[in-house]
């Protein structure tokens, strides 16, 4: 991991942390599994200000070219969860991709318990598209 934990910046950790206690109602056991697991990684999380967040660090909206072990390469944008839209590659926070992508950065390496098994993908490129600098009003 290339800074050590995992990067949040404060207002989006904020909210994430909502988002979680609520959807700790899920009735997909497996999704409920991804989002135990990324409640656990927050607890070491390292939180930021805007200022301070690294631009290489996977945040909403960013987009995000991860690659699978098997060569395969995907590009996704990680969105809120009202915003998803699978048919634009736009998954939320809260499914099992966009719980393991949020707060690493480029070049690492994950390994996660996805619904279909372990997996280890590499998170080849991320680009920054606007942020929400506005989300204390939806907090």
């Amino acid at each position: 991991m290339k800074y050590g934990s995992l990067i949040l910046e404060k207002k989006e950790y904020v909210y994430l942390k909502r988002i979680l206690n609520i959807s700790g109602y899920a009735e997909n056991q497996e999704i409920q599994k991804c989002l135990m697991n990324l409640s656990e990684e927050l607890k070491t999380a390292l939180i930021v200000n805007e200022e301070d967040m690294p631009k290489d660090v996977i945040r909403f909206n960013s987009t995000v070219t991860v690659a699978f072990n098997n060569g395969i390469e995907k590009t996704v944008k990680l969105v809120f969860p009202i915003d998803k839209d699978v048919k634009n590659n736009k998954i939320s926070v809260l499914t099992p991709m966009g719980s393991a992508l949020i707060g690493y950065s480029e070049g690492d390496s994950i390994i996660w318990d996805f619904p279909n098994g372990l997996q280890q993908i590499t998170i080849a490129k991320v680009q920054q598209q606007e942020t929400y600098s506005g989300i204390d009003i939806i907090i």
